[in-house]
């Protein structure tokens, strides 16, 4: 992979809030032809630098109006255990992001429901019907303070 340089850095932020911007207008933001950028692009996605091109969805206007951020506990840790809980997370449509992190708790997720009965549900499926998930607590959104998946890029 090569070193991102100032070009690519401004391409990087342009894109984060907004991939569908013409190339016409990243050319003349960034100051290199539209070609250029073009390429530039196409480069930091095939090294991985870019992962992916998304659109951020409103969650309220498509009914998942419940978010809920829970941290999970494991009764013991093995490879056997964690690869076995991360596959079904990732395998989980309600699952939007899963950390398995420090501290407390093994794992912080975050997850968006249409009704609180969904969430009993996925309870009974991921955490209750585990015999390896010791305790999880639950932590219901009120309020979306921020939410935001840019990267600060200098």
């Amino acid at each position: 992979m090569k070193i991102l340089d100032s070009f690519d850095r401004k391409i990087l932020k342009i894109v984060q809030s907004n991939n569908r911007v013409t190339s016409e207008k990243l050319a003349k933001d960034v100051g290199l032809s539209s070609s250029a950028c073009q390429r530039r692009l196409n480069s930091m996605r095939k090294d991985g630098v870019i992962k992916k091109d998304v659109s951020v969805l409103d969650r309220n206007k498509l009914n998942r109006k419940i978010t809920i951020v829970v941290q999970i506990l494991s009764d013991f840790e093995s490879t056997e255990h964690d690869n076995k809980f991360k596959k079904a997370m990732q395998k989980a449509p309600e699952v939007m992001q899963c950390y398995y992190v420090t501290g407390d708790y093994d794992y912080v997720l975050t997850a968006t429901f249409e009704e609180m009965g969904d969430y009993e549900e996925f309870t009974k499926k991921y955490f209750l019907e585990d015999p390896n998930i010791k305790r999880f607590n639950s932590m219901v959104v009120m309020n979306q303070v921020k939410e935001n998946s840019t990267i600060p890029i200098n």
